[in-house]
């Protein structure tokens, strides 16, 4: 039996608080999400695009498998980690494509983080209600 040497380029995506690991290897643009097809993971069309952003900027959306572990956070997170992820490892997979991923701002973490509920409050940033009498 050979054992056929497949190279996969891995990228870690972060958004809000979801994590993806992403491992892209040449084939014919399938891609799977936690063990699932990326169409039943993703069912909608605007989380689908947001996912293939990178694959299509640079025109390797046929060329690339995709596997992909996400977990935390909703499906807006997800997809966003799942994005970030894609580009970092296109990055490794061709170092020649940065600059078409930095125009569109893909390779930029985003920082936007859910605020922590402080002690006497009910939440971030609402206060109780103050009665004077």
């Amino acid at each position: 039996m050979a054992t056929e040497t497949r190279t996969e380029y891995l990228g870690t995506g972060r958004r809000k608080t979801s994590i993806a690991r992403v491992r892209l290897a040449s084939g014919t643009g399938k891609i799977i999400v936690n063990g699932r097809e990326f169409e039943n993971y993703f069912p909608l069309e605007t989380l689908r695009s947001t996912v293939t952003q990178p694959l299509t900027i640079t025109g390797t959306a046929e060329k690339i498998d995709a596997r992909i572990n996400i977990s935390g956070g909703g499906p807006n997170g997800q997809a966003g980690a799942a994005r970030h992820g894609i580009a970092r490892a296109l990055l490794k997979f061709d170092v020649n494509l940065r600059p078409a991923l930095k125009a569109e701002g893909l390779l930029t973490r985003d920082p936007r983080m859910r605020e922590r509920k402080k002690y006497g409050q009910p939440g971030a940033r609402k206060r109780f209600q103050y009665s004077k009498r």
